[in-house]
């Protein structure tokens, strides 16, 4: 059996922080605004039902924000990498699954991208070459992209024993 040397998915947070933030804060802001319906329908200019859809707009913006990070949750939950010692295993799919099988030995060429801010993140994209021009396998929002690089590499150079 081979041994696993690196899995992971995609990072909710590392993939999107700044809309995992501000979907977090909507969500907060959804709920305080439920809340706090009855004293804001109050002060405002609104006939006596008014509350009841200033309440209710805080619950819809609540259940926007929360379906919006759901979304992208399970987005990050559908895809997983493995890397074993002699093969790279892609699984996508949440319902119907896809799986991608790399030898290492075909391993030509693997390359790393970050943004500034998937840097700060400690993320990254990592595309992986067999032959040709067109890359196998593309994968977006990995954690420790550096160390993913470097498992590949080192397995892809180390001789197989029979």
């Amino acid at each position: 059996m081979a041994k696993v040397l690196y899995e992971a998915s995609p990072s909710l947070v590392r993939m999107n922080p700044l809309g995992t933030l501000l979907a977090v804060v909507l969500m907060l802001a959804g709920i305080l605004v439920a809340i706090a319906a009855s004293p804001i329908a109050a002060a405002l200019p609104l006939p006596p039902e008014g509350g009841t859809w200033v309440g209710a707009a805080g619950i819809l913006i609540f259940a926007l924000a929360f379906l919006r990070l759901l979304v992208w949750w399970v987005a990050t939950k559908i895809d997983h990498l493995e890397i074993k010692d002699d093969e790279i295993v892609w699984t996508h799919g949440f319902l119907n699954k896809q799986y991608t099988e790399i030898g290492m030995g075909s391993v030509r060429t693997v390359r790393v991208s970050q943004t500034l801010l998937q840097r700060l993140m400690n993320a990254g994209d990592v595309t992986i070459y067999t032959s040709g021009d067109l890359p196998e396998l593309e994968v977006r929002g990995l954690p420790d992209p550096a160390a993913l690089r470097e498992y590949i590499k080192s397995e892809a150079k180390a001789p197989t024993s029979v």
